[in-house]
């Protein structure tokens, strides 16, 4: 919609220039009417770039923040239909019919790139999506200040004793209704852009606020900012495998959840994602 929206503005301003200037009147138009048309994108998409910037400016990340912003997930919607569309990514995305629309949930999903939280919110933008972050995303540019917004917990993933306070806060969330919450339960972007072992622990949130689990898959994100330097576009794949129950979840062990789901990823991500010391 953003991008809809600033051509449509440039779109008028160039015309305007064009009829002010009675370039129509010539062949003066064949050049102004295209170079004032991507001026003024290039004017209203540094605008819309501005006004993101001075709101995330009045954010304080250290200040609690206790509900999610309608304000501020709309930016972040707009923000990533924008950067999908200008990076010219098309998602084929499949089994989204599945998602819950009643009750909150826990969604797990493999990860290979910084775009995929970016690609999940935009296609569960109605189900308020908070992503479980690692604590040095805190320090992103704009990032760090919209995270807050959105109710995100940090992990430190190095620390055993904070990292099951983020693990309690995220229970906290789905239990008072909030938000649901987005893992990526291998914890890391490896180098091998491979579907590596979870960290079974995560289950806990699912378990002990009794909700269900939305799985997930998503491929060649990692291939995103290649491509776009190459001038290409980016095909990534998003499909929502199962939604199981809670009754389901809590009548399992951690250990056997992870492995469950993570055989049901894996199956669907099929051979190109399986790390060389499994095959």
């Amino acid at each position: 919609m953003l991008i809809r929206i600033i051509s449509a503005l440039s779109a008028v301003g160039a015309l305007i220039l064009c009829v002010m200037t009675e370039a129509f009147d010539t062949l003066q138009w064949i050049w102004l009417l295209p170079v004032s048309l991507l001026g003024g994108f290039l004017l209203w998409t540094l605008v819309a770039f501005l006004f993101l910037f001075l709101a995330c400016a009045v954010v304080d990340p250290d200040k609690p923040q206790e509900k999610d912003s309608k304000f501020y997930r709309t930016l972040v919607d707009l923000c990533a239909e924008a950067i999908l569309t200008l990076g010219r990514v098309h998602v084929e995305a499949t089994g989204l019919e599945q998602t819950p629309k009643d009750g909150r949930f826990l969604l797990v999903c493999n990860h290979l790139h910084e775009a995929d939280p970016a690609i999940l919110l935009r296609y569960f933008r109605k189900s308020q999506l908070a992503f479980v972050s690692k604590q040095e995303n805190k320090n992103m540019f704009l990032v760090g200040k919209l995270m807050p917004k959105l109710l995100c917990p940090l992990i430190n993933r190095e620390n055993d004793r904070e990292a099951l306070k983020t693990i309690l806060r995220c229970i906290q969330l789905l239990k008072e209704d909030k938000v649901s919450i987005g893992i990526f339960p291998e914890g890391y972007i490896h180098a091998d852009r491979k579907f590596h072992h979870f960290r079974p622990g995560v289950f806990k949130i699912a378990q002990k606020a009794n909700v269900p689990i939305v799985v997930c898959t998503i491929r060649d994100t990692h291939y995103i900012i290649p491509n776009f330097l190459k001038g290409k576009p980016s095909k990534v794949q998003l499909h929502l495998l199962s939604v199981i129950p809670a009754e389901y979840v809590k009548s399992k062990t951690t250990v056997e959840l992870a492995e469950e789901i993570h055989d049901l990823m894996a199956r669907d991500l099929g051979d190109d994602y399986r790390p060389e010391e499994n095959t």
